[in-house]
């Protein structure tokens, strides 16, 4: 088992304006583990009394950072980030308890964390503005400025790395920031205020716990300049329906049913093996950018699906906390349940299982919210599996013949995150590349993430793109400013 100690952290409130507060209706919720049912002890709900105030803080402190040079600003994140790497097995460790992934992917997570602290930090100069020439005697230019306080709500797939990373971009532009991290695994973020939020001026850096009325009031007050979601596709309507009283902008990264793509030409093994990885086991499935469809081309198919058990066993279900766990919990016993009533649908719909489908079977996993790796054969794009976002450790395997109706299936659907293309053929990638409706796409890789490329959605998968400048620059507004010299 793991010799490092589980650090939970000491508070357990919310944290605005350089200090801890209780709850002011002094409500808590119970903070479980996925994967033992264990009590982690009790964390803030916030409600929106609580949002008042941290706003508020957030304003004041927002009136400092502005004015911070951005070369200081620059500084102050890379001491963050490299706090987080200084307790990155501490935080990992948390993250897995809690939320249910494994230790040693947990492990990438606050290190990929650290790294955009390191990005964001080394673009701050980047956040320029043009000169627009006007002729003799006069001088026009635009200058980029931060927006003020930003709300960032993330989702509980990564509760670390999306609370710690989010924040990033917009402290690197000036802003200030409320991380409202998941309800269901919010610790890892309660000790990330502990570990740097004394580097940042009171209010610059605040996290904000609670449920769904802690994120309505953040995204429908006034004095919050902009909301970003990582979540559902109904949460992110509901977003976008309470922003629009105040016309904030917005940022989402939101679902995904996501097509791997295999063309007659591909390795069958090198095809088994990326329909694997790319479905992301290790987090049961649960991942935005898991590829959960894979249209595998008919004269391939038998081969790849005959090699698909071997690749799928490296993922085992176990305690996360152990480092040589390879597939961990689901996050929620709800999540958890509606992952048994989609293996369910997929029977009744007509598809074949091949793998999985039911709880694992030893002992030590009894109380915990453990499927096993699940794969469905001879799907087809009508059935529910194929449509619908699961969450969940699901894989659908679709035969096809041809690359039009194969494009079509592919396309059926309302999301458009992420695709894998697998082929030799250059012709084929860059046709599929350009058809396929998703905003990041892979040709011979899948589900890695490239730190200055940009991520995010087409259709109801997203609004904007994070990871690289473009990020960056969706905290700022532009100026423009016009000089007639006088004379």
């Amino acid at each position: 088992m793991n010799a490092i100690p589980l650090n939970l952290p000491t508070r357990r409130g919310l944290y605005y304006g350089g200090e801890w507060h209780a709850p002011k209706t002094n409500r808590y919720l119970q903070s479980k583990s996925p994967s033992t049912g264990e009590l982690l002890g009790e964390i803030a709900d916030g409600t929106s009394d609580d949002a008042e105030a941290v706003i508020a803080a957030a304003q004041q402190g927002f009136r400092t950072w502005r004015d911070v040079p951005p070369l200081e600003r620059a500084k102050i994140l890379r001491e963050a980030g490299a706090l987080i790497r200084k307790h990155g097995d501490e935080l990992a460790l948390i993250d897995s308890a809690d939320g249910g992934n494994p230790f040693h992917e947990m492990r990438s997570d606050a290190a990929k964390a650290a790294g955009q602290f390191d990005f964001f930090a080394g673009l701050v100069t980047e956040m320029k503005g043009d000169s627009i020439p006007m002729g003799p005697g006069v001088v026009n230019f635009t200058t980029r400025e931060p927006l003020g306080v930003v709300a960032r709500i993330v989702a509980f797939n990564h509760p670390f790395m999306f609370t710690a990373a989010k924040a990033a971009a917009p402290l690197a532009a000036g802003n200030s920031v409320i991380m409202k991290p998941p309800e269901v695994a919010s610790l890892s973020a309660i000790r990330l205020a502990e570990i740097i939020g004394h580097l940042f001026p009171a209010g610059v850096f605040n996290v904000a716990i609670g449920g769904r009325e802690m994120g309505a009031a953040l995204s429908t007050h006034p004095d919050i300049a902009m909301v970003t979601l990582i979540g559902s596709v109904p949460t992110g309507r509901a977003i976008m329906k309470a922003a629009s009283e105040t016309l904030k902008p917005l940022l989402f990264e939101l679902g995904g049913k996501n097509a791997l793509i295999a063309f007659p030409d591909a390795d069958p093994d090198e095809v088994a093996s990326a329909v694997i990885g790319g479905m992301n086991f290790t987090w049961c499935g649960q991942s935005c950018g898991s590829t959960s469809r894979a249209f595998i081309h008919e004269s391939i198919y038998a081969a790849v699906v005959e090699k698909l058990p071997k690749h799928v066993a490296k993922y085992r279900p176990g305690l996360p906390t152990d480092p040589a766990t390879t597939m961990g919990a689901i996050v929620s016993r709800e999540q958890y349940e509606k992952v048994l009533r989609y293996i369910d649908v997929a029977k009744a719909d007509g598809a074949k299982l091949l793998l999985g489908g039911k709880r694992p079977d030893d002992p030590k996993l009894a109380e915990g919210n453990f499927v096993e790796p699940t794969v469905f054969v001879d799907v087809n794009q009508t059935m529910r599996i194929a449509n619908e976002e699961v969450f969940g450790p699901i894989l659908s395997v679709l035969p096809w013949s041809d690359e039009k109706q194969m494009l079509r299936d592919v396309n059926a659907v309302e999301y458009g995150l992420t695709c894998s293309i697998w082929t030799n053929d250059l012709k084929a990638a860059h046709r599929a590349a350009a058809g396929v409706e998703a905003g990041f796409v892979w040709v011979n890789e899948v589900a890695k993430h490239f730190l200055g490329t940009p991520f995010g959605g087409y259709k109801q998968s997203g609004i904007g793109r994070e990871e690289c400048l473009s990020e960056l620059l969706a905290f700022t507004r532009e100026k423009n400013i016009h000089v007639r010299f006088a004379g």
